[in-house]
């Protein structure tokens, strides 16, 4: 089971890296970090080398992405393309985003200061930096904090707007998740339901035992029916390997069983006791149970889930960590008090990309938070608020509102499981087909002559 994350889903997974390519706000530094005076050489890098709609791409854009994107190659130990189609590539990929962005704007997306700086600490801390040693890791690399602050203000933003128009409209039809669970199951087609099978086996030796053979196993059947215990019969007339087991035969599916039977399955499958000849036997075959066969592999023990909601914040230069603890413990005071809701306060103060469902996380069982989350959530009582939990995304308050036992396999939680894995299958082809469509719509003229003939090859 993947650990649920706890932090906005902001897409920043090259920005982590802190080089993800700078906006068109950038400025060069030099070695020290300070910002260069505007020279011959910066006015040329002002030229524009694309239109895109009412937008331009300059050279200084995309010389500063170049570099940008070498560092990363280079810290991955990629090889260097030839710089002719590496710039034609982060051109291409300049001209994708402004494209995005442009849309946004169109639809009134709009990030604000607080998200940035939020963004901007939670990529700190991942890398074990301080907001100031991240500034000054990217000046050594001629990346401005400015720019920074801008390509994370649209990244976000390019973020919230394929939510929108992506990730909302992506339909997952209930067949689909039919035919994942059976593949994961390691079934086929029709063959997910299962059926414990008994069996008595008569082999014919001549032809002309044929009739008889039939006529003991037609006899056999119908004791069977009239409820002789089908292991004793099985034991006592059984010439098959099985028969000192009762003939058990265990689960099976339609696809495990020889043609003749599943045909007569599949054509009466209310019954519970089959006769039917095959390879140079008779056979009479009890179907003492079925289950669903999906549900038996993928399924597992009970297991005790819990209905939990939290409120996140996070310790940065602003809010120092006395100050994040004082906070959640003045709110857990008002909580526990009746002055304030739990939901309410989630919704005012936490940081966590639930905060707009009241920090309701659903339904948690063993295995989906993180090993410091799951202590603490283990200790609470329904209805009771944990102290400040701290974990590697920040400090909780956490709150159980109620505990049931499931089954860990439940059919429910199943199909949710799989509509969200058939949904990360699906969203990365979505998104790429919708960033082409922008991508083609809009007017797009390159002026660079080198540039254009490499990107028409």
């Amino acid at each position: 089971m993947t650990k649920f994350n706890l932090l906005p889903a902001l897409g920043l997974s090259a920005t982590i890296a802190f080089f993800a390519g700078t906006a068109g706000a950038a400025t060069m530094t030099d070695a020290a970090g300070s910002e260069q005076q505007p020279t011959a050489i910066t006015a040329e890098l002002d030229r524009i080398v694309a239109i895109v709609n009412n937008d331009v791409i300059t050279e200084h854009e995309l010389e500063q992405r170049v570099h940008t994107v070498a560092i990363n190659l280079r810290r991955q130990q990629i090889n260097l393309p030839p710089m002719e189609l590496l710039r034609a590539q982060v051109l291409e990929r300049l001209i994708s985003e402004r494209s995005i962005l442009q849309r946004a704007r169109q639809t009134g997306i709009r990030v604000d200061d607080q998200m940035v700086n939020a963004s901007i600490e939670q990529i700190a801390r991942q890398n074990n930096l301080t907001v100031e040693e991240l500034r000054q890791r990217l000046l050594a690399d001629g990346v401005t904090f400015a720019a920074f602050r801008n390509e994370i203000r649209d990244e976000i933003t390019s973020q919230r707007l394929r939510e929108r128009e992506v990730n909302e409209k992506l339909e997952i039809n209930e067949s689909e998740i039919d035919a994942f669970l059976l593949e994961q199951a390691g079934f086929k087609g029709d063959s997910a339901t299962e059926y414990h099978l008994e069996h008595i086996l008569i082999p014919v030796e001549t032809a002309e035992e044929e009739e008889s053979v039939h006529r003991a196993a037609d006899s056999l059947a119908e004791r069977a029916r009239n409820g002789e215990d089908f292991a004793q019969l099985a034991a006592a007339f059984s010439r098959a390997d099985d028969a000192m087991t009762g003939g058990d035969l265990g689960w099976k599916t339609l696809s495990d069983m020889p043609v003749a039977l599943s045909d007569i399955l599949r054509e009466r499958p209310n019954e519970k006791i089959y006769v039917f000849s095959d390879k140079r036997a008779w056979h009479v075959v009890k179907v003492s149970d079925k289950r669903d066969g999906v549900q038996a592999k993928l399924g597992g023990g009970p297991v005790e889930q819990t209905h939990a909601r939290h409120i996140l914040m996070f310790v940065s230069e602003i809010t120092p960590e006395g100050d994040v603890i004082r906070r959640l413990n003045d709110i857990r005071n008002r909580v526990q008090s009746g002055e304030a809701d739990f939901a309410t306060m989630a919704r005012l103060h936490s940081v966590d990309s639930t905060a707009t469902r009241g920090g309701d996380l659903g339904w948690l069982q063993p295995g989906d938070t993180v090993p410091e989350f799951e202590q603490a959530l283990a200790g609470l009582r329904p209805g009771q608020i944990s102290e400040p939990v701290r974990t590697p995304y920040g400090y909780h308050l956490i709150q159980v509102v109620e505990r049931r036992t499931e089954k860990e396999g439940n059919p429910e939680r199943m199909r949710v499981a799989a509509r969200q894995a058939i949904r990360q299958k699906k969203l990365a082809e979505a998104s790429y087909n919708w960033e082409r469509e922008l991508r083609d719509e809009a007017y797009v003229e390159i002026r660079d002559p080198q540039l254009k003939e490499t990107l028409g090859r």
